[in-house]
């Protein structure tokens, strides 16, 4: 039995996913190009992500003009997983992401303009 879209070359407009006629909404494209590094990450033990996560934002707080870049870093991170988990989440947890979102951000405009 052939495998794709031949397979399925007989039921009408079976060929549109394939073809690219059909646009998908941008979430799903998204979701589509970022499942690999999604997966990558997920795989990783959970004590890994964490400490990477913390050694960005140490980075971030102690190197001198160059170190918000690394908690720019952790702020695309955790907008990212913010915006892929907003439709799963209930009202205070999107409540709470969105609290600690601001804070790194906070963080970051801080680190990259200091008071001279």
């Amino acid at each position: 039995m052939p495998r794709g879209p031949a397979r399925c070359a007989a039921s009408p407009g079976a060929h549109a996913a394939y073809s690219g006629d059909v646009s998908l909404p941008f979430r799903s494209r998204v979701e589509h190009k970022t499942y690999p590094v999604v997966e990558r990450f997920n795989r990783l033990p959970r004590p890994v992500v964490f400490l990477a996560v913390l050694a960005l934002v140490i980075i971030g707080i102690f190197v001198p003009h160059v170190g918000f870049l690394a908690t720019l870093l952790v702020a695309l991170l955790v907008a990212f997983l913010v915006w892929s988990t907003w439709p799963l989440c209930t009202l205070p947890e999107r409540v709470m992401r969105i609290a600690v979102l601001a804070i790194i951000v906070a963080l970051t405009i801080v680190q990259a303009f200091p008071r001279s």
